[in-house]
């Protein structure tokens, strides 16, 4: 049997697992359950009655017949209500990750970047202002050691 043996099937889906963005894909998945019961609720709780102060609390009320009739199943109704209920929540959803989530964390990842780049440059001052001390020690010994050989 040869000892140079490959990693087995187990072994390669336990460093799948055990990857860090396939921990944090999973804590995202349950927070974006969680979060749509809330932009659910909103649209449900607020924005239906906004809308049935204009017409029926239920947006999903809101449709369209294409044929003569519409009695029950019979017809052919587009349920443009659902739809738009649906876009609203889309929208809501995605304003609240935006300013709640990627807006602030894209403030915090700049003002870090700057910060870094700050910290870099005055690295490199440092780093010119030792290397010309250096020089002028260096040129100041050579003259020493230049003129100590003329008294001579």
């Amino acid at each position: 049997m040869s000892e140079n043996k490959e990693p087995g099937v187990w072994d390669g889906f336990k460093a799948f697992l055990m990857r860090g963005n396939v921990v944090d894909l999973a804590v995202a998945v349950v927070i974006g359950a969680a979060f749509t019961n809330i932009v659910n609720a909103v649209v449900k709780g607020i924005i239906n009655p906004l809308v049935g102060a204009i017409g029926t609390k239920n947006l999903d009320h809101y449709s369209s017949c294409l044929s003569s009739t519409c009695e029950g199943e019979q017809g052919i109704q587009i349920l443009w209500g659902t739809v738009l209920g649906a876009a609203l929540s889309f929208v809501i959803t995605a304003a609240v990750v935006y300013f709640l989530m990627v807006l602030p964390m894209a403030k915090y990842l700049s003002r870090v970047e700057a910060r870094r780049k700050a910290k870099e440059g005055a690295h490199e001052v440092i780093e010119v202002t030792e290397l010309e001390v250096l020089k002028e020690i260096r040129d100041a010994l050579v003259a020493q050691r230049g003129s100590g050989h003329n008294e001579q």
